[in-house]
């Protein structure tokens, strides 16, 4: 316990799923939290649950995240790490090559890359202030294969995996002590993955149960992936035991970029 001691950590995307995992993991181990979602009910009721302050965000919003860095650091005395974890997904059939719209993809791209990349921006000066601090990117397993089925989606975590280690040579380059690194989940069990499945199903006329298994079919270590199991990447990364480590990728995916 206490990985995480003295942290002050933003996390987006905080009101479900992987950001509210990453958030509840990094309290158990003593850092400080604000978690941002662009659902404030859902937000603030978990916030106050998890011990954690909570802030509403659209990360598309230039302007306002950088009003979300100084309510970290007027709220939790600075800001150490970051985790630029809220994403957008669109179910069903949708983001193919010829189906996506355009109003879709830059939605998809101003969510995905952009609010990413603006995180990654706007992080800059309260690290430097706390004396360094670390970036985690959420990317997906999706960036590592080819997604003709979600192509917007697949092509935005692609970005910012090439983002994330852009990020990581600046800094580096420039003396900051801040280093910038990847998460990549695989299949995880969480509300954005059951509504695929569900929407997978519809749109194939087959059950959910089907479905999930052609899913399960995609792991070869055979189970799907839990919050916890990204939480506690994130967790490494965050922590000082990874110092050293910047500009590199980790993947959770249970082995599915070995059969891609």
């Amino acid at each position: 316990m206490g990985r995480l001691a003295n942290k002050r950590c933003v996390v987006t995307g905080g009101a479900s799923g992987l950001g509210l995992g990453i958030a509840t993991r990094f309290i158990e181990e003593g850092a400080s939290v604000l978690i941002t979602d662009i659902n404030e009910a859902a937000g603030a009721d978990e916030a106050k649950r998890i011990g954690a302050a909570f802030a509403l965000q659209d990360v598309s919003n230039e302007k306002r995240w950088g009003e979300v860095m100084a309510l970290a650091e007027s709220k939790l005395g600075g800001v150490d790490v970051l985790v630029n974890n809220a994403g957008l997904g669109i179910v069903g059939d949708k983001d193919t090559l010829e189906t996506v719209s355009m109003a879709d993809w830059r939605r998809l791209f101003s969510i995905n890359v952009d609010g990413v990349f603006m995180g990654c921006r706007a992080a800059l000066g309260p690290m430097r202030r706390a004396g360094g601090g670390s970036i985690i990117n959420m990317s997906s397993v999706a960036s590592l294969v080819v997604t003709p089925f979600i192509i917007g989606y697949g092509a935005g975590k692609a970005a910012v995996e090439h983002l994330s280690r852009s990020v990581a040579l600046h800094c580096a380059q420039h003396g900051d002590k801040i280093r910038c690194n990847s998460i990549h989940p695989g299949q995880i069990k969480t509300p954005m993955h059951d509504s695929l499945v569900e929407g997978t199903a519809k749109n194939a006329g087959i059950s959910e149960a089907d479905s999930r298994a052609g899913y399960l079919k995609m792991i070869p270590i055979g189970e799907f992936g839990t919050p916890l199991d990204i939480a506690n990447a994130a967790l490494y990364l965050a922590s000082d035991e990874s110092r050293h480590v910047t500009g590199t990728r980790m993947v959770v995916d249970g082995g599915m970029q070995l059969i891609g």
